[in-house]
């Protein structure tokens, strides 16, 4: 388990406004049908049908199964064009997680929440994450999932020094050092070898999932964590 991050791990290769680069909207996939296949059926074993869920870095599509209705689906993102497109949302909301890490809900709203192929971005992920643990009832998963795929400039620096086992690391320590998430699992989810013959097989698929312990008690709401200092770590994703 990651004990301590070095200086420098939220720095950005490009550290301009976050909704200036997602102001223009992406209608595509980011991982092929395999991997999407693989967070779906993750969804599937975590979601309960008819409950209320929170969609966290949102887009045109949230890769819920198809055939189970949910109470309520609320999307997070950056761009609205991309959430207007999503069908499954039932609300959306437009928010910058890292110029503001306060989430705009109530206490124990959700009974279950996302993160899709996403965590990499975030700069200040144990703050964002403590939210997500204060907005979900007590023992509501978060499916946190990733793959190899990442804007490489937006993505932060210790995110691209590492290779996949320690990104799944990495996410879990943001999940333990939030504070409010218990019964961690870290899960290789790959739908194939990764070198087929004749060159780059399908698209890894891992996640991290941990189960909300509720609202912290005597915290203060949304306490963001600070800035680390200015150095740089690695140029490349895993």
């Amino acid at each position: 388990m990651i004990q301590r991050l070095p200086p420098g791990s939220f720095r950005r290769l490009d550290e301009s406004a976050d909704d200036r680069f997602y102001n223009t909207p992406r209608l595509v996939e980011h991982i092929d049908a395999g991997a999407i296949a693989a967070v779906t059926g993750l969804y599937r074993e975590y979601f309960r049908p008819g409950g209320a869920l929170l969609d966290l870095m949102s887009s045109w599509v949230s890769h819920l199964p198809p055939e189970v209705a949910y109470g309520r689906v609320v999307g997070l993102g950056l761009n609205r064009e991309e959430l207007d497109a999503n069908p499954r949302l039932t609300e959306r909301v437009v928010q910058d997680l890292n110029a503001r890490p306060v989430l705009p809900f109530g206490d124990a709203e959700f009974d279950g929440a996302a993160v899709c192929v996403s965590i990499q971005y975030l700069t200040q992920p144990e703050a964002v994450l403590r939210e997500v643990g204060r907005v979900s009832r007590p023992g509501a998963p978060l499916v946190i999932s990733f793959s190899d795929r990442c804007f490489p400039t937006k993505a932060v620096a210790i995110w691209r020094a590492l290779d996949d086992a320690g990104h799944a690391r990495l996410v879990e320590h943001y999940l333990r050092a939030a504070g409010n998430w218990t019964e961690v699992e870290l899960f290789d989810r790959s739908p194939g070898p990764r070198d087929a013959p004749g060159g780059r097989g399908g698209d890894p698929l891992y996640a991290v999932v941990g189960r909300s312990l509720g609202p912290p008690a005597g915290t203060a709401r949304g306490t963001a964590l600070p800035d680390g200092p200015e150095s740089q770590i690695g140029p490349e994703c895993g």
